[in-house]
């Protein structure tokens, strides 16, 4: 029996670190379905889907994040957009990119990611949207959001990240855990000793996330020797909130010239929403009406 998706929070030690930690299988298995992505494109989409769960976990309110890696790999990036709410969606830019595996016998997540920078893009409903970039580190994805956490954000942070990718291409298992240690810690040699002790034990997240411990039982015996007490809990999906009427108003600011060349071609127009490859067709009539509505807005 599948596990449930869901988000646990914990203190470790004595409040000396905060972790998140994560089961997303559900919500890879929704992107790979949407997407039809290869095995490489799978495990890059998933690991952005996840740590972008995470950040959102971080926020308050009505905050939407857009997470954008940009590298010159075969991938053609990717665009993760969440929600404090557990919600996420995104899609790469080649989604049927296809690599041999790595030296070590791992999906070619680097490679084909690429060099480039990492864009954590906040729109707190404000004029402007608050942007903090890096450059990509590795294109695995953890070592970047890590990188970011420690140098954008001044919060030292262990990311780890992990797709399993059955041999029909469905991820059997996705998942991460994120450690950050809190300012208190940030000079315990001790506590961070054994952090890095604890961490260098933990098995492939992964292939934890593929079996049938909760996250807090994969929690509890990766740090229970720190000290866990967890605090909080939160359902995580794959949620696209894409709609007819929203292609709709997309058409209506092409403007009367344009729409005006759709109706005359007297064709079907089919748009795709990129995040969840959702179709939304438009007859011809339906684009006369939308050119009468803006030719004559009072009507």
């Amino acid at each position: 029996m599948q596990q449930q998706d869901y988000l646990v929070r914990a203190m470790l030690g004595e409040n000396q670190a905060r972790l998140f930690a994560l089961r997303t299988t559900e919500v890879v298995r929704q992107a790979q379905h949407n997407h039809h992505t290869s095995p490489v494109a799978t495990a890059a989409l998933g690991r952005t889907l996840t740590i972008g769960l995470v950040i959102g976990a971080m926020v308050k309110g009505e905050e939407t994040i857009t997470l954008q890696i940009k590298g010159d790999g075969p991938l053609q990036g990717i665009v993760v957009s969440v929600t404090s709410q557990g919600t996420v969606k995104g899609y790469v830019g080649n989604p049927h990119v296809d690599l041999p595996l790595s030296a070590q016998g791992k999906l070619a997540v680097g490679a084909a990611v690429g060099e480039g920078y990492l864009h954590v893009i906040r729109d707190l409903g404000l004029k402007e949207a608050y942007q903090g970039t890096v450059p990509l580190q590795t294109g695995e994805i953890a070592e970047d959001f890590a990188y970011y956490f420690t140098h954008s954000e001044q919060t030292p942070s262990a990311v780890i990240l992990g797709v399993l990718v059955g041999v029909d291409g469905v991820p059997l298992g996705s998942g991460g855990i994120i450690i950050q240690l809190l300012p208190d810690a940030i000079h315990d040699e001790e506590f961070i000793t054994k952090l890095e002790v604890s961490l260098e034990k933990l098995p492939p997240v992964s292939s934890l996330f593929a079996g049938e411990q909760t996250p807090e039982e994969i929690v509890e015996s990766a740090f229970g020797e720190l000290g866990v007490h967890f605090v909080g809990h939160q359902e995580v999906r794959f949620h696209c909130d894409c709609s007819w009427e929203r292609f709709e108003q997309a058409l209506i600011t092409l403007g009367p010239e344009e729409l005006e060349e759709l109706v005359t071609a007297n064709e079907v127009i089919e748009t795709v929403c990129h995040f969840c490859n959702e179709k939304y067709n438009f007859t011809p009539e339906q684009l006369n009406n939308l050119l009468a509505k803006l030719l004559n807005p009072r009507e």
